[in-house]
């Protein structure tokens, strides 16, 4: 009977394979294939869930009613992961979940209205990754060489740290979105349709991948002045996409047995990485000047640095997490998209005053054609207890914009805590955010703000 258990079993896997700051919950659960327990299959699952006061930009009402402030509730991401390892060379993958399901929005495609699919209902399930991968060299068959190499619906879009990070155990509250430059325009969800390649060289990782984006077919605005273009995301039968990320670590290894990177490992690791990343695809915009088209490429640069590094006692252990990049974007000229996370408004047709160029409620100039300089630092703070009810760490973020087709410059901040009841895997997280709101491109930016508090638990 034991031994038909230790077959079967689900079980909870170490704690310090993926140092999520607990001891008891590690990677998911476990159903081992076989007695050895090195074929298996892993589940994890998780929910974020938003409490949030938004300052709406200028001319934004919310169902139907005109107002610069409003509270919502919403579900960020509920989702739900599961691999296995077949062989010790062959893993396969799925991801799947849904995001942004507010009270008025996010539900299934297409519906308005009170009935059963209206206002935010019955949000769609799809798959944000699916994929095989095959081990060509495992770490110790060649000296200081590994390779996989992979193919399907995947997450390895190279450019920077940020580009694929982990949504589980981020420092601030989320991703500062602009590091998913593409993010549902020629990707699903931050994902793009290919083939890549990972492994290491000693304390060197890359991963390279060779895509098909997903095809787009914005109308570009026809001007008669070529410095007025604006290139929009519109790529026909698109060109393959490149892209790429390598990555130095000084100090601790990093797992690189999934693609998402870890935003703070709460003291569990001592990591100092520097990296550098690029993505590129030909003809990915267009413009349009006197009715004649030209198409644009995308090419997308970034350089970053990461550190997790412990303080103090075992006892009394407190750790230090910190993010910088530099990021450098051409889509085209003057390319400029707007985004807000879970904007529940519409724009108010009554409202005389100057409109936000943005839209209404919290859009905002996520990602554009320019340059993008973005650094985060939190503190995990020291606890006397050997077992705390709750570690706090509190942090700070800091985003400077500068892009083409607006002319002034914008910064924003983001300040708070996590609040750790047991690690990432449950924790409470408050955060205040500023964005920048014009109401004229030639003009300086005045600043709007949101607080947010997210419960999140996963397994």
């Amino acid at each position: 009977m034991k031994k038909l258990l230790s077959f079967i079993g689900l079980a909870l896997i170490s704690g310090s394979l993926y140092s999520q700051g607990s001891p008891d919950y590690g990677g998911g659960l476990k159903l081992n294939l076989n007695p050895e327990g090195d074929k298996f299959v892993r589940f994890i699952l998780w929910d974020q869930f938003w409490l949030r006061n938004t300052e709406m930009n200028p001319g934004s009402m919310v169902a139907n009613e005109a107002t610069d402030n409003s509270w919502s509730l919403g579900n960020r991401r509920l989702r739900a992961l599961a691999y296995a390892q077949i062989s010790k060379r062959y893993m396969i993958l799925l991801h799947f979940g849904i995001n942004n399901q507010t009270f008025i929005n996010g539900g299934a495609t297409g519906t308005t209205g009170t009935g059963g699919y209206g206002n935010g209902k019955k949000t769609q399930l799809f798959f944000h990754d699916a994929w095989n991968e095959y081990a060509v060299i495992l770490p110790g068959e060649a000296g200081k060489f590994s390779l996989s190499l992979g193919a399907g619906l995947h997450y390895y879009m190279g450019l920077s740290r940020m580009t694929m990070a982990s949504t589980l155990n981020f420092l601030t509250l989320d991703s500062p979105t602009f590091s998913w430059p593409l993010i549902d325009n020629s990707d699903q969800f931050a994902r793009q349709l290919g083939m890549f390649a990972k492994g290491k060289y000693g304390k060197l990782e890359y991963r390279f991948s060779l895509n098909k984006p997903f095809a787009t077919d914005l109308a570009p605005v026809n001007v008669t002045d070529p410095s007025r273009a604006a290139a929009v995301d519109n790529n026909g039968n698109p060109s393959f996409s490149k892209a790429g990320y390598v990555e130095y670590q000084f100090l601790d290894e990093e797992s690189n047995t999934l693609p998402f990177k870890v935003g703070s490992y709460l003291g569990t690791k001592k990591v100092f990485n520097v990296g550098a990343g690029f993505y590129h695809q030909a003809d990915g915009t267009r413009t349009s000047v006197n009715s004649n088209i030209e198409k644009h490429d995308i090419t997308l640069l970034a350089v970053d640095a990461f550190a997790d590094i412990p303080l103090g006692t075992a006892k009394n252990k407190m750790a230090v997490s910190a993010y910088a990049g530099y990021y450098n974007y051409n889509f085209g000229p003057n390319y400029l998209r707007n985004l807000g996370t879970m904007n529940i408004a519409a724009s108010d047709p009554n409202f005389t005053g100057n409109k936000a160029i943005a839209g209404p409620g919290n859009l905002q100039p996520m990602i554009g054609t320019g340059n993008v300089i973005y650094a985060q630092a939190g503190l995990l703070l020291p606890s006397e207890a050997e077992k705390p009810k709750i570690r706090i760490q509190p942090f700070a973020a800091y985003t400077h914009k500068n892009f083409e087709a607006l002319d002034k410059a914008s910064s924003q901040f983001d300040i708070g805590a996590n609040w750790f009841l047991d690690g990432h895997h449950a924790k409470i997280t408050t955060q205040y955010s500023t964005r920048p709101v014009y109401t004229s491109p030639s003009e300086s930016p005045s600043s709007k703000g949101e607080f947010i508090v997210q419960f999140q638990i996963y397994l």
